[in-house]
């Protein structure tokens, strides 16, 4: 199957530098882009995990004025891993509040979810939906 759509989850937060402090030394992201505005703070940046990106930034002035967003904390995001227990063990670490700890699904999966330093739900597991039986690959 030739993949021609991807999905990029664009999350905003109110401290966008603490934000990707937190998602690189708890989650494992890489920082792929960093904008900063003239005043220095984040305008937008991309944070890559395997072959997988987020984008994320702040609230501008006129990204709240214009009533396209919501108050942090209203979005959650999945993302499939190798290794669940490790990765639970960084975020651990890295101050993420669990909201349900690992634990094997019936439907083969092993998972956790937490929330990160803004109230954003995120869940790591070992199902991909895209993977060919349902695992996460090598990538």
């Amino acid at each position: 199957m030739v993949r021609t759509s991807h999905i990029f989850p664009v999350l905003r937060y109110r401290n966008p530098r603490a934000a990707i402090e937190f998602l690189v030394t708890g989650f494992g992201f890489e920082v792929h882009a960093l904008h900063e505005g003239s005043d220095g703070e984040v305008v937008h940046a991309e944070l890559r995990l395997g072959q997988n990106m987020i984008m994320l930034g702040g609230f501008s002035t006129e990204l709240v004025a214009s009533g396209r967003t919501a108050s942090g904390g209203t979005g959650g995001v999945y993302v499939s891993v190798r290794f669940v227990d490790g990765h639970y063990d960084k975020a651990v670490a890295a101050g993420a509040k669990i909201t349900r700890p690992p634990e094997d699904m019936e439907y083969g999966s092993r998972e956790y979810s937490c929330r990160d330093i803004e109230g954003y739900e995120w869940s790591f597991g070992t199902y991909d939906p895209l993977g060919e039986d349902g695992k996460v690959g090598d990538a």
